[in-house]
């Protein structure tokens, strides 16, 4: 399963934090910290226990995409974590998605 997060902003940022809390019932398939070069955007990308988390140094406006791989561990339904962004030196900036629930059949 791939997990999707879609990330739009209005405004160019700097050193922002985004944290994506897997869900229930899901384990990451790359644990391997490391940096990332996509769509003219460079973070890093650390696997922790319950979230991956995404470290940007500079965030131009726009629209971007960050993916990552997870295995669904048993069937059932479990709440998915959410997503939340924030400037590490200006706090004042931060918003974060919903929970959804996943189905596994």
């Amino acid at each position: 399963m791939v997990v999707r997060v879609v990330l739009r902003t209005d405004r160019d940022m700097e050193y922002v934090h985004l944290k994506d809390h897997r869900g229930s019932g899901t384990e990451p398939v790359n644990v391997l910290s490391n940096y990332k070069y996509q769509d003219g955007l460079a973070y890093y990308e650390s696997t922790k226990d319950t979230a991956t988390h995404f470290f940007i140094d500079y965030l131009p406006k726009g629209n971007y995409v960050f993916e990552y791989s997870v295995r669904v561990q048993h069937r059932g339904k479990y709440p998915t974590g959410f997503a939340s962004i924030q400037c590490m030196y200006a706090p004042e900036f931060n918003s974060h998605s919903e929970n959804i629930n996943l189905e596994v059949k």
